[in-house]
């Protein structure tokens, strides 16, 4: 129970690995605030893990400012006090590849970047406030991954937008770390290589999955359930001193410095 007696916000808390952080969260003892914009997910959520404590859910878009605002409203409504935000929420199962147009781009700096910065900024004043807290952002292994390409002929510069929002969220972490730690608010991030989830399933093969698997130091495939303890960790009192950092959970696929 390292987390007795927290308040926790997770975005996109109704499935895959915002569901996994939610439900650890609630086993650690903290009250959780499932922030979704996928309301029926969501829902079914909270009526299958209230048996583990108090939570509740709030519909939140993370890429509309008024939206972030009143989903940490309502956590304090609720709780009177933010103690954890782990912004999780994220285009990624319905990432549209093929779509290489500004707008799209746009669009997903929107959710995946801007609206960590969105949430971030909407817990802020509450937790100077209370001059304790701790931010957890997901980032990701495709933020280390790149590659090159040797043949064929030029057609344009590629808008390989979900890798470029999440090295986005490692800078912006270190940005928040520093802002915020003032007020004994920790800023850290959380890069998970590939996790064997319904959304990945939906972008990825599965015989994609376990070839990348083999690549990595340590094989298999990760599932949700591997990055729990590492947010539990930067969630708990044990990790007070420690801001600003990226780790990265891929079974040593990226080892960056």
């Amino acid at each position: 129970m390292r987390l007795q007696g927290k308040v926790a916000i997770v975005t996109g808390g109704g499935r895959g690995i915002g569901r996994a952080y939610t439900e650890r969260f609630l086993r650690e003892g903290a009250s959780v605030v499932v922030a979704d914009v996928d309301e029926d997910n969501a829902k079914k959520t909270v009526d299958e893990l209230q048996a583990l404590g108090s939570l509740e859910f709030v519909r939140c878009d993370v890429s509309d400012a008024t939206s972030t605002e009143e989903c940490a409203q309502a956590a304090v409504d609720t709780y009177g006090r933010i103690d954890v935000l782990v912004n999780n929420a994220a285009l990624y199962g319905d990432w549209d590849m093929a779509d290489q147009s500004f707008e799209y781009l746009k669009r997903v700096f929107d959710v995946n970047l801007h609206g960590v910065w969105l949430m971030t900024r909407a817990v802020a004043p509450q937790m100077t406030a209370q001059e304790s807290g701790r931010i957890i952002n997901q980032s990701s292994g495709a933020a280390y991954n790149y590659s090159g390409r040797s043949t064929g002929e030029f057609t344009g510069l590629s808008a390989f937008n979900y890798g470029q929002t999440k090295w986005g969220v490692v800078g912006l972490t270190k940005f928040s770390a520093a802002q915020l730690g003032h007020w004994n608010i920790t800023v850290n991030c959380i890069a998970p290589g590939v996790i064997d989830t319904e959304a990945t399933q939906n972008i990825v093969p599965l015989s994609i999955i376990e070839t990348l698997a083999k690549q990595q130091c340590v094989p298999g495939v990760l599932n949700a359930e591997d990055l729990t303890g590492a947010a539990v960790y930067f969630a708990s009192d044990e990790a007070r001193f420690i801001t600003g950092q990226v780790l990265v959970i891929d079974g040593g696929k990226h080892m960056p410095a």
